[in-house]
């Protein structure tokens, strides 16, 4: 029955029902409303749109692939994903895949979440962006564009990548945005065959006006966990240069998967990130194409389906994110750690370095049946609290 005090409108596919003045029964949006005050609002989300993409990454944690066939939510039910963002208080979109300019509708849901006040970013490999392309991004409100690139070297990031010619498309891509007026930061993914490049990609990205780059630190999940990755001794002397450079002041450089930098940069006495240590389910989610919802894109663990669940209800009520917005329960030498607080470990890896079981075709584990274990200690991470001393 409809709610005569309640005015407001659901889009077909989301739990509020149908396109019409809400249906809910009984309908509950002001008690909704009254009790999202109260939420940690998450500041990002990241929304996978797709599973589709061109490119192979040997470390991609959704397995995307050319063509692929598995279930979409369709235009209808991604414009009421996006009502249920908004509502949250969530400020800045993710729009990301696979590859989110391979699904028809994506300016349209782009422009929809502008109108519905939301900052809209898309996560891209950069290939399928020329000028034409760009403009049209900018048109339907995308303020900045996150692209991958892994090399100053055109053969190693195709090879990486599984596309010949992906590095030129995407330089030019890079190009189309800034000439567009859309910012650009550049993603970086941190593997054996790379980490000594770091600075050249960056000092080959500002020359062409990039001021903002994130760089990845692997997780074993989806396709990534076949992947070497780097020694833990090589994440400090990586995220120390990082330091350096950001203490210039004409770039901004974030690791992502490392929140042992917030503990380094205490260590330097430097002052705290806006976002400091592992952002998962404390200011921060992923959507998976599905609708499913998981803490980060790379801690595979769903928590509830945004089609079936509204995301505020998943996002108050999940007993994996509260575990995780609670230091107290860390184990190892995270949970004797000085730095736990404000560092945290990456969870993501702590939970697939601790899995019993692989997972390259990037499905999902269930909360109720652990392939691992979240809580665990971060194993990447080399600092040894004295509280943790002697520990196993």
């Amino acid at each position: 029955m409809n709610n005569p005090t309640c005015s407001h409108t659901h889009h077909n596919g989301t739990p509020g029902g149908e396109d019409e003045t809400c249906g809910c029964s009984p309908c509950t949006c002001q008690d909704q409303n009254a009790s999202r005050e109260s939420l940690p609002k998450p500041a990002l989300i990241s929304w996978n749109v797709t599973f589709r993409c061109p490119l192979q990454c040997p470390h991609c944690y959704i397995d995307a692939r050319d063509g692929d066939s598995r279930t979409e939510l369709d235009t209808q039910k991604a414009l009421g994903v996006i009502d249920q963002i908004a509502a949250l208080g969530t400020r800045v979109l993710i729009l990301s895949g696979g590859e989110p300019l391979l699904r028809a509708d994506i300016f349209e849901l782009a422009a929809y979440a502008k109108e519905s006040g939301l900052h809209v970013s898309m996560g891209t490999s950069g290939i399928l962006i020329d000028d034409a392309v760009a403009v049209r991004m900018k048109d339907a409100g995308i303020r900045k564009a996150a692209i991958s690139l892994d090399s100053t070297d055109p053969d190693m990031h195709d090879r990486f990548r599984g596309l010949p010619g992906a590095w030129n498309r995407t330089v030019e891509g890079i190009r189309a945005c800034l000439r567009q007026g859309i910012g650009v930061l550049v993603n970086i993914t941190i593997l054996r065959e790379n980490y000594r490049q770091v600075a050249e990609i960056i000092s080959f990205c500002e020359g062409l006006g990039v001021t903002e780059y994130q760089l990845f630190f692997l997780v074993p999940t989806g396709r990534g966990t076949v992947v070497d990755d780097i020694t833990p001794e090589m994440y400090e002397t990586i995220i120390k240069n990082v330091m350096a450079k950001t203490a210039s002041g004409t770039v901004t450089i974030r690791p992502t998967c490392a929140p042992q930098y917030t503990r380094i940069r205490a260590q330097l006495g430097m002052e705290q990130a806006a976002f400091p240590g592992c952002l998962a389910g404390k200011q921060y989610c992923r959507i998976y194409p599905t609708g499913d919802v998981t803490p980060c894109p790379y801690l595979p663990l769903t928590i509830g389906n945004v089609t079936k669940t509204p995301l505020s209800e998943i996002w108050q009520n999940s007993a994996v994110l509260n575990d995780l917005r609670n230091p107290d329960l860390l184990e190892g030498k995270c949970g004797a750690c000085e730095y736990r607080s404000v560092c945290g470990g990456c969870r993501a890896r702590a939970y697939g370095l601790h899995r019993t079981a692989g997972n390259t075709c990037g499905k999902l584990d269930e909360a109720h049946d652990l392939a691992g274990n979240y809580l665990a200690e971060e194993p990447w991470c080399s600092y040894v609290p004295e509280a943790a001393e002697g520990m196993p």
